[in-house]
């Protein structure tokens, strides 16, 4: 499975996520806020997805997948979000990340983070464009 970063203001958000995805096989870091997330990755190394949210205070999710991918280019991502906007949606799709709404189903989550996860793998084959 899957080393996973998720990065959600309210701790109970996180909790459940991250249960969801340990209970699929996944290892999860969990933050509650980007530069929690920032000092994690300096710690335990780069994951190989992000699950974050849109809306939280300081750093958005936006603004922290930048930075992410400042060290980590392309690094798959799905957003978690109340955030249901036409410019939230236009946003994920610029970074090619999923995109899931609160409140979620575990399988709306595991579907979204398989196709990005399906997705990076595909264009790190030889060949790929």
């Amino acid at each position: 499975m899957a080393r996973l970063l998720v990065v959600d203001d309210e701790p109970d958000i996180c909790a459940l996520v991250a249960r969801h995805l340990i209970r699929a096989g996944h290892e999860v870091i969990c933050a509650h806020d980007a530069p929690t997330a920032l000092a994690e990755i300096a710690v335990h190394g780069v994951p190989d997805a992000a699950v974050l949210d849109v809306g939280m205070p300081g750093m958005d999710g936006f603004a922290l997948i930048e930075r992410l991918r400042a060290a980590v280019p392309g690094l798959p991502t799905v957003f978690l979000t109340v955030l249901w906007d036409a410019d939230v949606l236009a946003a994920a799709t610029r970074y090619g990340a999923g995109y899931v709404a609160k409140p979620f189903t575990p399988a709306a989550l595991h579907d979204a983070l398989h196709d990005v996860l399906s997705r990076a793998r595909a264009e790190r084959r030889p060949g790929a464009s």
